[in-house]
Formats: C-alpha cells, structure tokens, sequence
C-alpha cells in the first residue's frame, strides 16, 4: 500500500500522513479533524479519553482493513518511542522550545497512531526544519512563565499554575501562546473550540 492510498483512507476522517520511517506510517489530525471528532459517538458520550478512543476506533478499523498493526501514544507504560520514530520521518524536529515542529502542522502536532503494514513503505524524504529559516522565531518568547526551553524539561507545574490564573484565560480559551506563535501553525490553525477541548483535557 502506498502513503497515498493511506492518505485517502485517511482523509474522511480529518486525518493525514504525518511522516513515515520506511517502517511505520505516522497518523495525525489535520485542519478539518475537529469538525469530524464533534460528530462522533465519543465526543458526546461524556466518558473518560474520548479523543484516545475515537482514534483506537477509526484507526484500529483502518489496520484491520489493511492487515495493518495499529500502535497509539496511549498505550503504556511502556509507551512506544513516538517521538523517535516522528523524528526519524524527516519531517519533524525539535524546535527552540523544545516541542517538535512538523513541516506542515508546525507546533499543532496531534499524532493519533502508526500503521505498520507487513510489507515495505517508502519512507518521507528528509526535509530541513522550518526553524532553521525563522528568523524571528516568535514561539521562543511567547511562553509568559518560560515553562518551554530547548535546554530544560518542560516545566509543567509552572504552566498549568499559570492556567489557572485569570491572565492564563487566553491559553484555556485559545490555545497555548507558543503553539499560536508559530508562522508554520499559524497556516494550521485550530478552531478556538477545538484549543479550548484540549487545554482543558490537559490541564485537568
């Protein structure tokens, strides 16, 4: 199976091809996947995890279908190496604050699984990180608390501290100041409801 029939396959359900390894196809949200989540049986079922179960669902039809093996970010612990395998794609990279960047979603990356076909797929050629050409690089200094470094953990605490306070209202409502600060995500923008869903879910 090629990468443009798993596009195809994919694509009704607001998701794309992230990248593969020449062994593993990334799957990832693309621009139109929130209008397509919000008519799902998961998001309006108030249960637990409705976005992990949404893409065990889809995806796991789709490696069925295919005679694929699916592996998702939430399986674990031991959880699988996504950010390896994301990095040795050629079409990710770390980025100045330390989250990747992917060369079309930028820092609005949502990877919801692999697909692991039994035969050989052709890996995504090499590219070079959009960083490299951001002279301006706007996401380094967005953060308001610098919880996000190239060179240190993501200091989480220091983060959800500052959602909980009235000037963390923009993150909560919009999405994370870093993430919006990204030329390249800036092209692929979510919907202020779709950033509210996850910053919610993330903060907890």
């Amino acid at each position: 199976m090629t990468l443009d029939q798993i596009e195809k396959a994919v694509s009704p359900h607001g998701l794309m091809v992230m990248g593969s390894d020449g062994t593993r196809v990334l799957i990832g949200t693309d621009a139109g996947w929130w209008d397509v989540f919000q008519a799902s049986p998961e998001y309006r079922d108030n249960a637990k995890d409705p976005v992990d179960r949404w893409s065990k669902r889809i995806l796991g039809a789709l490696a069925l279908q295919i005679g694929a093996e699916a592996q998702f970010p939430s399986d674990g612990p031991p959880y699988a190496p996504f950010i390896a395998w994301a990095l040795a794609t050629g079409r990710f990279w770390q980025s100045p604050t330390g989250m990747m960047i992917h060369d079309t979603a930028g820092l609005m990356i949502s990877i919801r699984g692999t697909l692991e076909l039994p035969g050989p797929i052709p890996a995504t050629p090499a590219g070079q990180s959009p960083c490299d050409t951001c002279s301006d690089r706007p996401c380094v200094t967005a953060c308001p608390v610098n919880a996000l470094s190239a060179t240190e953990p993501y200091d989480v605490p220091a983060c959800k501290t500052f959602l909980n306070t009235p000037d963390g209202d923009a993150c909560m409502t919009m999405g994370c100041h870093v993430r919006r600060a990204c030329p390249i995500s800036q092209r692929f923008a979510r919907p202020d409801e779709q950033s509210a869903f996850h910053m919610k879910a993330f903060r907890g």
